[in-house]
């Protein structure tokens, strides 16, 4: 599955949520290091989510996000 497939829904997910693709893009980014523009170039790339997290430099605080 590619990163590219679900990415819209993530933006439709957090903009039903009243939130800004802006705001996901922080998010991501704190996650993962990726800025807006490499980010651009996954999604076109049509990246798989194992080369999307085998690429990224997780935040040492990721462990912390529950999902709750």
């Amino acid at each position: 599955m590619t990163f590219a497939s679900v990415y819209p829904m993530y933006v439709a997910k957090v903009q039903k949520n009243g939130r800004t693709k802006e705001e996901l893009h922080e998010v991501i980014e704190w996650l993962t290091g990726f800025d807006t523009r490499k980010l651009r170039d996954l999604i076109e790339k049509k990246v798989t989510f194992e080369e999307f997290f085998r690429d990224a430099s997780l935040h040492p605080n990721a462990r912390l996000i529950t999902g709750v």
